[in-house]
């Protein structure tokens, strides 16, 4: 197909979602791949001195159109597939593993690199292109430049395969999730939901033609009937299609997690690793699996007291309303009643705050809060295309008006959509000599739709699920490191996560939210009453919401470290028997949520052995967090300092020494322990 018809092969700042199609995948990214392999191999065979300028960064740019091209197959599969378009990038998905796994296993161009380091230039480096000469070699060492050709075979293999398979783990959870719904025709059988939910439900109905209110897996139509629905019998039926997603029939992932972790093992001991996580965590800032552990060991032990009398205090307070005789509760019952005593105990309900919580407004506060702290300018631009007339693209600019960045936003979820919410990186800008060339990303949410008479009314947390994608985002299009591989997100991921968690702070501040958080009818600001009790409210069973987290990352590591298919025997099985010992309700042989636990299996890495990064990030941001509160939390000296020393600065420095040059010092682990009330 010829350059002119494939929008794949130029792929400009504003990139032409609504013209890419399936048939542009293959013929775009072979020809891609091609002129990448062939960059390849003109560094490595260049018999120039090799030099920081014909070598570093040409390596750094090796493949940038290919990375460009396929970070839009991969999104638009994500937001918008349909069968042609994932069967295209299927095809053309273990290809482009396989280049990248090939780039540190070609002896030429290690060879070029080992002779670059060597020379006088290279030991005067300084900076990030000090640093990244080393993490290159490091890099290149850690993904099987000094393996024999033997071994370079097999780590291409295992690569190409590990690709294939989490794709398909991806998509059998997406497919799972969109195969089960949920039609109530009797109303009365509805009692306890919130009106908001009964009316997206019979609109949910409507839009497929039927007659009822239809419930689905998708959280803005899972959450609030768990959380609410007095029907036991319905919460007990959609808890268990949720929790087996993915763990039978054509959807089964139950095989894909035992050869992932097996090819993840297989990998990690190839290239002189005791295991995965210590492959994984090489670089990071906990260094190795057992640290990891012992980290999530020491959270724990500080949690498990409180985790207890929360869940005494649950079972305590349902038996206060249905009697002594009233059963333990199962896991279907545990949010349903939370919200009940969370309402009792201080007068609460979530539910009371989604008038005030209008999507369009808060979108406009957080760009809002962001302006004050880092002094940019966040703009919606018309026109562009996108792959769904629901989005919306804005630009960032900095104060003198210099344009750092662009992004689309997703909020809504489809069924053409995968669940969750994330951002995703299609350019990686970088300074220039006359000024800036920008970044573009996307940050994407399965949040409450708007209805037929009422705009998007969105929950709290949704509301922190957005702030928290939009500082991923500020931590792109901040970034001003000169090489592409340092800049921007990556980092180490258990840094990756600070600039996101911070955000949800200004979530929770007086100041903050009467920026946005305004009564969708009248235009008031939350009453101070709600307000206070909301506050009062944060830490409520925030022991079980810690020890959730913490059980899914003890899994993931031990998954990593120590689980054996032969000792440990069925991995559904397995992990039930982790997780029950961070869940307070009993889990029964059905259970099976790591079937659909795309975080550490929708990726060849992703978080993989990386899941405890999360509390990791959160002991780093709730210490960050104090000196914000300390100054006032939009003094904008503090914030130009965060922006600085963190946001753009990727990761041109280690973690450690970035956090160091904030805070004047290392995190102070208690600081988590104190905002949630476990001190």
């Amino acid at each position: 197909m010829a350059a002119d018809f494939n929008p794949l092969l130029r792929l400009d700042f504003r990139i032409p979602f609504d013209r890419i199609r399936a048939e542009h995948v293959e013929p775009g990214i072979q020809q891609l791949l091609q002129e990448a392999r062939e960059r390849l191999e003109a560094l490595a065979n260049d018999g120039s001195a090799p030099t920081f300028r014909n070598t570093l960064r040409k390596l750094d740019l090796l493949s940038e159109p290919l990375d460009r091209a396929m970070a839009v197959v991969k999104h638009l599969e994500s937001v918008a597939t349909y069968p042609e378009l994932r069967a295209a990038h299927n095809r053309v998905e273990p290809a482009v593993s396989e280049f990248h796994t090939n780039i540190p296993l070609h002896e030429g161009l290690w060879k070029r690199l080992k002779d670059y380091a060597v020379t006088k230039a290279a030991g005067r480096l300084r900076g990030e292109r000090r640093r990244y000469l080393t993490k290159t070699l490091d890099e290149f060492r850690r993904h099987g430049a000094e393996l024999g050709p033997a071994g370079k075979a097999r780590l291409a293999e295992i690569d190409v395969e590990l690709a294939k398979l989490t794709t398909r783990f991806s998509e059998n959870v997406l497919d799972a999730t969109n195969a089960f719904d949920l039609v109530i025709k009797e109303e009365s059988r509805l009692a306890g939901l919130p009106p908001n939910a009964v009316a997206a439900a019979r609109e949910s109905a409507a839009k497929k033609g039927i007659e009822g209110w239809r419930f689905t897996l998708q959280a803005p139509s899972y959450t609030p009937l768990m959380t609410y629905l007095d029907d036991a019998g319905i919460r007990e039926r959609m808890y268990r299609a949720f929790v087996t997603r993915a763990s039978g029939g054509d959807f089964d992932n139950r095989s894909l997690i035992v050869r992932i972790l097996e090819l993840r093992r297989e990998k990690a001991q190839l290239l002189g690793y005791k295991n995965f996580a210590d492959y994984a965590l090489a670089d990071r800032m906990a260094r190795t699996g057992e640290q990891a552990l012992e980290f999530l060991k020491e959270l724990k032990e500080k949690t498990q007291a409180r985790y207890e009398e929360e869940n005494r205090e649950l079972l305590e307070f349902r038996r206060s309303l249905e009697g002594p005789g009233a059963p333990e509760l199962a896991p279907w019952d545990l949010a349903y009643y939370a919200e009940k005593q969370r309402a009792a105990l201080f007068d609460f309900d979530e539910e009371a705050l989604r008038p005030y919580f209008p999507l369009e407004k808060v979108v406009e506060g957080m760009f809002e809060s962001a302006a004050r702290l880092y002094g940019i300018c966040v703009e919606e631009e018309k026109g562009a295309p996108t792959w769904d007339p629901s989005v919306r693209y804005y630009t960032i600019r900095d104060a003198d008006g210099i344009k750092l960045g662009a992004f689309y936003a997703d909020w809504y979820p489809r069924e053409n959509k995968r669940g969750g919410a994330w951002m995703d990186a299609f350019i990686t800008g970088h300074p220039t000599k006359d000024g800036f060339q920008p970044h573009l990303g996307a940050i994407c949410g399965n949040l409450t739709p708007p209805l037929a008479d009422k705009p998007a009314l969105l929950t709290h947390q949704e509301v922190e699920t957005i702030f928290h994608e939009f500082g991923h985002l500020l931590h792109q299009c901040l970034s001003k490191v000169d090489i592409r591989s340092l800049a921007g997100t990556n980092v180490a991921w258990d840094f990756v996560e600070l600039p996101s968690q911070i955000m949800e702070n200004w979530c929770w501040e007086r100041e903050a939210l009467d920026l946005f958080a305004r009564h969708y009818q009248t235009g008031e600001p939350i009453p101070e009453d709600l307000y206070q009790k909301m506050k009062r409210a944060r830490n409520f069973r925030a022991a079980n919401a810690q020890m959730r987290q913490l059980g899914f990352g003890f899994l993931d590591l031990l998954l990593h470290i120590e689980y054996s298919p032969e000792r440990d025997g069925d991995v559904i099985e397995y992990s039930r028997r982790i997780l029950q010992e961070f869940t307070p309700a009993k889990l029964d042989e059905t259970y099976a949520m790591v079937a659909s636990f795309t975080h550490l299996f929708a990726a060849p890495t992703g978080y993989g052995a990386g899941y405890y990064s999360y509390k990791w990030a959160e002991v780093l941001e709730a210490d960050a967090f104090t000196r914000f509160r300390q100054a006032g939390v939009f003094n904008r000296e503090v914030g130009m300092e965060f922006r600085h020393h963190i946001l753009e600065k990727g990761d041109s420095e280690d973690p450690a020494v970035l956090y160091r040059s904030f805070m004047g010092r290392d995190p102070d682990p208690n600081a988590l322990l104190a905002r949630l009330g476990l001190l």
